[in-house]
């Protein structure tokens, strides 16, 4: 018998959301500590659902939990990029294959990238960015490759955030974005896949220079 996932608490939910907000835009940067007290205070809650939505964070890779140093927002390094952005490149081009074989609406996808042209800070952005390219990917018809795809969003994005901290080049990647739209509004399954394999890899080549050809050593 398949077990069902028990709900989160809203009380967790609610702090989750907030925490991975803040980290994802910039707020809470790589290496901050979190401190428990400090984030029960600042949600008006108690010390409890901030522990389970720490937990919850370790899980998908946004913070890290040491026994010595306590909870920190990850480090993002060439090693962390190469690894999410391979799996982005394995399996994203694919599924957005997929997504426009069967027909997929692209309209949120659409309705992201206005809003990414929109934003007038950062975060915005970010969020907006996040948005489009799950909007490619979450109508492909597999249900278990949207999951695998969501499960390093979270970790592509706070890449995203530290690499445009360095170097804001994201008025480059909208023009990406555009292109791989309108090839994807075209039909052209093959071309918007092209297309948005080279965004991503296009992407971590000129942000972590260093990451490129270690996994072929390995």
């Amino acid at each position: 018998m398949t077990s069902v996932p028990t709900p989160i608490p809203s009380r967790t939910q609610f702090v989750l959301e907030g925490i991975k907000h803040r980290i994802l835009t910039g707020q809470l940067t790589p290496g901050q500590a979190l401190v428990e007290t400090e984030l029960a205070a600042q949600f008006g809650v108690s010390k409890t659902p901030v522990r389970e939505a720490l937990k919850t964070l370790a899980g998908t890779g946004l913070v890290v939990m040491n026994q010595y140093k306590g909870v920190t927002v990850r480090m993002v390094d060439a090693d962390m990029a190469r690894e999410v952005y391979d799996v982005r490149l394995l399996l994203e081009p694919e599924a957005l294959r997929r997504s426009v074989r069967r027909g997929s609406s692209l309209d949120t996808a659409r309705e992201a990238l206005e809003r990414a042209d929109a934003a007038t800070d950062t975060a915005q952005r970010s969020l907006a960015n996040r948005e489009f390219h799950r909007s490619l990917y979450a109508r492909c018809g597999n249900p278990l490759l949207g999951r695998m795809l969501d499960e390093v969003r979270d970790q592509a994005a706070l890449v995203s955030a530290v690499a445009w901290a360095a170097n804001p080049s994201w008025e480059r990647e909208a023009t990406e974005h555009r292109e791989i739209l309108r090839l994807a509004l075209d039909g052209d399954s093959d071309g918007a896949a092209r297309a948005l394999h080279s965004h991503i890899a296009s992407f971590v080549q000129r942000a972590f220079p260093e990451a490129q050809g270690k996994g072929e050593q390995e």
